[in-house]
């Protein structure tokens, strides 16, 4: 397809509009909206994410957030939407990927002015595209400074520096920002696990949690009968995390206890040591930038996805779910029967793409950014 067979997918050409930001051009007619990105790969800009997924990176044009986010709503229930069209641009000219819709977007204010613009936008396509066209408009790129795998050597009896080393070579050393101000020496009194995790967090915030999150030390409270000290809690407050509040000091290795709604609460399988490396390795799961998920597992399903990876020497982690933990350099995967139809479902994070293709045929992903 050329440029310009393109563009007629808009409506009239002459009344078509053009839009380039970043390594994406948007046209939008009257007929329709034509979104190209380059057939490149990165976090830093727009392209194609997976089979099902193409990623647009702004700030965009006041007119293509209104058409991508406003126009569709605004459009009365008798009137068609739109059609979205999706296209790469490679060295052979433009590859068309046929149609997508929105399916997240985010915005910003842009400085001085008081008015959200589109920041990033996530689009479905209608029909996802084979393993050869997606090698066609997203060229792989070699793998580089993965994660290595000396700290799970440590797991079974230096749990402390297990976890520094999987934190520190998991997480970039990140600025200064009011975060980590806040995560200051950590108070007096607590495990010294707790606070040796504390100062890991100093300059690596995010191994809070991106999904759940342990409090920094200054949200440190009590429950409502004052039993617990609660540490940590579910992103919407489902459950928290708590270790006994005692006046004779912390316990060496305190049992972490679990507690849902007005449940009585559970005792983690491991102790706080080995909990907090499973809530990292949880974390770092949830909040890496490639991911594999995979809803509804059978058992023989679950062996042959973590034959080839190495299991991490720990009981279940979180009560509600039993989790276990399998890791590769770069990636992290649990397991966990909280499946769909009683079943097993699975999720691998990964700090680099290339760390999820060995994954790829094992078994049918729901979504895979191999």
């Amino acid at each position: 397809m050329d440029e310009e067979q393109a563009y007629t997918l808009c409506g009239d050409t002459a009344a078509t509009e053009s839009f380039t930001f970043g390594s994406a051009t948007v046209g939008i007619g009257d007929a329709g909206t034509l979104i190209i990105v380059a057939a490149a790969d990165g976090l830093d800009r727009s392209c194609v994410w997976n089979a099902d997924e193409v990623r647009l990176l702004g700030p965009a044009p006041a007119p293509v957030g209104q058409r991508l986010l406003e126009e569709p709503w605004e459009r009365g229930a008798g009137e068609a939407q739109l059609t979205v069209h999706l296209a790469v641009r490679n060295s052979e000219g433009l590859v068309y990927l046929g149609t997508g819709s929105v399916t997240r977007a985010g915005t910003v204010v842009r400085p001085g002015s008081g008015v959200h613009v589109l920041s990033d936008c996530s689009l479905r396509l209608h029909s996802p595209l084979s393993r050869l066209d997606l090698a066609r408009v997203r060229p792989d790129l070699p793998p580089s400074g993965l994660p290595g795998l000396e700290w799970l050597r440590h797991v079974d009896g230096q749990r402390a520096s297990a976890l520094e080393q999987f934190v520190t070579g998991w997480y970039p050393v990140e600025s200064e920002t009011d975060e980590t101000a806040s995560n200051a020496e950590p108070p007096r009194g607590l495990p010294d696990g707790l606070r040796k995790f504390y100062r890991l967090a100093q300059h690596r915030p995010r191994c809070l949690g991106v999904r759940n999150r342990l409090f920094p030390p200054s949200k440190l409270h009590t429950d409502a009968t004052g039993e617990m000290l609660v540490f940590g809690e579910e992103n919407q407050g489902g459950f928290f995390w708590g270790l006994l509040w005692t006046l004779d000091g912390p316990e060496a290795d305190p049992t972490v206890w679990f507690r849902e709604g007005d449940e009585p609460a559970i005792a983690e399988q491991e102790p706080l040591s080995g909990f907090l490396i499973q809530f990292s390795l949880f974390e770092a799961s949830m909040g890496a930038h490639y991911v594999a998920l995979s809803f509804r597992l059978t058992t023989e399903q679950v062996d042959r996805l973590t034959e080839a990876l190495l299991p991490v020497p720990l009981r279940p982690f979180w009560p509600a779910a039993p989790t276990r933990f399998y890791v590769a350099p770069g990636l992290v995967l649990y397991v966990t029967d909280e499946g769909i139809g009683n079943g097993f479902s699975a999720r691998a994070g990964a700090t680099h793409r290339s760390a999820l293709a060995p994954l790829a045929d094992l078994v049918e992903w729901d979504r895979f950014d191999g």
